[in-house]
């Protein structure tokens, strides 16, 4: 009998994206996210379409909104930038705080840091995708910011070591280290921040946070995030 073979799901990450912020408003809160899922469906009328998690609070923004931003990140953007708008919530922190911006036509935030283009566009349809929604938009306004090149997502991954969040529809579940390679792991293990890069020593553990000098990393709390970018806990990986 023929063996068929295992599918093997990274070569989806052959596709090529872009790394983009989409943001938009609910009254005075402003809030945006990390995609790379956004491209032009149709030239006349210009449309746009990104795919966003449903539990993410962009998603249900833009639900009421029906109007968002998009941000064409540079490939000089710095992963504690990235990290901000792609690992953290905006049920937890204000994105916006210290962010050069400027309320574009639609009301939309337009993100001045780190951006070479801006497309705004008004919601027209909605597809659901199980995980996710697909938000078509007619472009209402957009401009060329910088020459600067774009960060491509083969680019954040490759050259700067980022990792899809697990609301990404890029994800794809890491399964090399198993449960009993895992109790092997020595406790002093130093991990690394996928996300800026920000290495924990346990010898030096992170006092400002509360944790102490000797601590293993197993036994950080939970709650626990990257002191440089917020990254969570689980973003972590151990340094080989």
């Amino acid at each position: 009998m023929k063996k068929i073979k295992t599918m093997n799901p990274k070569a989806l990450h052959r596709i090529s994206y872009g790394l983009y912020v989409v943001s938009t408003f609910d009254g005075d809160k402003k809030n945006g996210q990390i995609a790379n899922t956004l491209f032009q469906v149709t030239s006349e009328p210009p449309r746009i379409a990104v795919a966003l998690n449903k539990e993410n609070l962009t998603h249900s923004m833009i639900e009421k909104s029906k109007v968002f931003c998009a941000s064409v990140l540079s490939k000089s953007t710095s992963m504690e930038f990235v990290g901000r708008f792609g690992f953290r919530s905006g049920r937890d922190i204000d994105k916006f705080e210290g962010v050069n911006y400027k309320d574009g036509k639609t009301g939309a935030p337009i993100v001045l840091d780190n951006s070479i283009a801006y497309i705004e566009a008004r919601v027209m349809d909605e597809m659901d995708a199980g995980t996710h929604t697909i938000f078509v938009g007619e472009v209402v306004d957009c401009d060329i910011m910088s020459n600067e090149e774009p960060m491509t997502y083969d680019y954040y991954h490759k050259i700067k070591g980022g990792k899809a969040p697990k609301s990404a529809p890029t994800y794809i579940k890491d399964e090399k280290a198993n449960g009993e390679e895992a109790e092997k792991m020595n406790a002093q293990k130093k991990y690394r921040c996928t996300v800026c890069g920000y290495v924990y020593d346990p010898a030096k553990g992170d006092p400002e946070s509360g944790v102490a000098p000797g601590t293993p990393f197993e036994q950080i709390p939970d709650t626990w995030v990257c002191p440089i970018c917020g990254a969570k806990k689980s973003e972590f990986e151990p340094v080989d």
